[in-house]
């Protein structure tokens, strides 16, 4: 009320006089001057400004992001606009997410005689910690080389792939590299873990039945024919597809793997997941730890691994420069 005040007399008595009289500093007056010139700034933004910071976050998410999803990001990076009007002007200058392409290959072969587990996850996808219910299935990707293969490990407490194998084939071997791989990164307790798939013979081969056995993890499949058991996998293969291969042509196998593990890399650290609250797995893994007091329990095989770790020197693989002589130098 009284920087107010001031501010509407400026004209008629000196700012210092009316500081002194209502018994406030002109430092804080002129302070909240600026504040408030900041604020004005950042509200009344022109639409050209704001288009220009659009385009650029859609070009950082690869088109991956509507004017939800970027009216958030917006939010996090402090530019204080209105979700309409973002809208308004992603729709007016035709930007907008990418659309779905229609083909489909059949990854899941469930007509065999090998034993098939119970639905024990029976569609709990919302665990209350990490490293207590995964998920795995497997897609494709279309190469002029040939199919690629796709199979991840998911923890569905926060959306995380934590372990994938990419392959020209659908042996078992896909399925047992990418759990592999996650259990190296998680080591999960043993007997407190459960794993989700689909029927397929990948999953209910001996060999992948095997490896649960070993490392304590119980096995969960849908029922037949249902995707909705295991549609945390398919909304993951959804988000790739279109986000990651619409409009995209690989001429290699190689460069189909580099494309994917590089939207792997960003939609586990930056990603915003709705069912997260709009957050990415890390960031919201990473909260979790922060509230539950976890973040710095490692348990006895991490910490092992990583003293390994630290204790391997790097190894050169160029050798070391040598000195040039004068006569080198001078020719």
């Amino acid at each position: 009320m009284k920087y107010a005040f001031i501010d509407r007399h400026r004209s008629v008595w000196p700012v210092c006089v009316q500081c002194r009289v209502l018994g406030v500093s002109a430092t804080g007056y002129h302070q909240h001057r600026l504040r408030r010139a900041r604020i004005a700034l950042r509200r009344h933004m022109t639409d050209e400004a704001l288009l220009v910071h659009i385009r650029a976050v859609h070009a950082e998410t690869r088109g991956a992001y509507g004017w939800p999803r970027i009216w958030r990001e917006l939010r996090k990076r402090g530019l204080r606009v209105g979700k309409q009007r973002v809208q308004h002007l992603m729709q007016t200058h035709g930007i907008r997410a990418r659309g779905k392409r229609r083909f489909r290959v059949a990854t899941t072969d469930s007509r065999h005689g090998l034993p098939v587990a119970p639905n024990r996850l029976d569609r709990n996808f919302l665990p209350p910690a990490p490293n207590t219910a995964w998920s795995g299935d497997i897609t494709y990707i279309a190469t002029d080389e040939g199919w690629l293969f796709l199979a991840v490990v998911i923890d569905l407490f926060s959306r995380r792939v934590i372990g994938w194998s990419l392959q020209p084939h659908m042996q078992r071997s896909l399925v047992i590299d990418a759990l592999e791989m996650a259990w190296q990164q998680r080591r999960p307790v043993h007997g407190e873990l459960l794993f989700h798939s689909d029927r397929g013979s990948q999953y209910a081969s001996e060999d992948f039945t095997q490896m649960l056995d070993e490392h304590g993890i119980t096995p969960s499949m849908s029922r037949k024919g249902n995707c909705w058991d295991n549609a945390c996998s398919e909304t993951l293969f959804g988000s790739l597809k279109v986000e990651c291969m619409h409009g995209q042509r690989f001429a290699t196998i190689r460069e189909a793997k580099d494309a994917v593990l590089d939207w792997l890399r960003w939609y586990n650290r930056n990603r915003m997941h709705s069912t997260l609250r709009y957050s990415s797995p890390a960031e919201y893994e990473q909260r979790w730890m922060i509230q539950t007091g976890q973040g710095c329990r490692l348990n006895r095989r991490q910490k092992q691994a990583a003293e390994i770790w630290k204790s391997i020197k790097p190894i050169s693989t160029f050798p070391p420069p040598r000195r040039l002589r004068r006569d080198e130098l001078i020719s």
